[in-house]
């Protein structure tokens, strides 16, 4: 349960807020009926995740799963439900997303993107425990860009992931728009 109200109050800001939520993605984003209580804040963090959405030099997959495993590392299931749903809506293997919490003992995913979870992971960690040998590791497969973009994707997850858990946001019901239900025995 929220344990902030998910009724801000009823201004243009928050109204048009939810006129777009409901168009992109069907419902209002829970996360954006929390910050709605606070107008510079859910201004500032709308303008800042859009800018984030314009970062597009890292593969999108990569994004992905680094971000899905901080989120699963932090235990933000708002986050992993979002990210499920939104990671399915661009085509992306369901056993990989569904993976991710258990990445280790999967069979699932290329070096390269165990790599990346485990990076996640250690930066996620408190506190951080990033080695060099990992970090040469991802070099061998990321430029310099490629390198700063998905650590700041996991940096912009834990910012994301710490407050929705903060504020007691969990599951929305996203992922189970786009799982395929089990057919009727016939």
């Amino acid at each position: 349960m929220a344990r902030i109200p998910l009724n801000p109050p009823p201004t243009i800001l928050n109204r048009l807020t939810a006129r777009y939520c409901r168009r992109a993605y069907g419902q209002v984003l829970e996360p954006l009926l929390a910050l709605a209580h606070h107008r510079g804040v859910l201004l500032s963090t709308s303008l800042f995740e859009l800018s984030v959405g314009r970062w597009k030099r890292l593969d999108p997959g990569l994004k992905a799963l680094a971000v899905m495993a901080s989120s699963a590392a932090i235990g933000c299931s708002w986050c992993m439900d979002f990210g499920y749903w939104e990671n399915r809506q661009h085509g992306m293997a369901h056993e990989k997303l569904r993976d991710v919490p258990r990445w280790r003992d999967s069979e699932v995913y290329t070096p390269l993107e165990r790599d990346v979870m485990e990076y996640a992971e250690a930066m996620t960690a408190t506190p951080p425990t990033v080695d060099d040998a990992l970090v040469e590791r991802l070099r061998k497969h990321l430029d310099d860009d490629r390198l700063v973009e998905l650590t700041q994707m996991i940096s912009v997850e834990n910012l994301r992931s710490r407050t929705n858990a903060a504020l007691g946001l969990t599951s929305q019901g996203f992922k189970d728009s786009c799982d395929i239900p089990a057919r009727a025995a016939v």
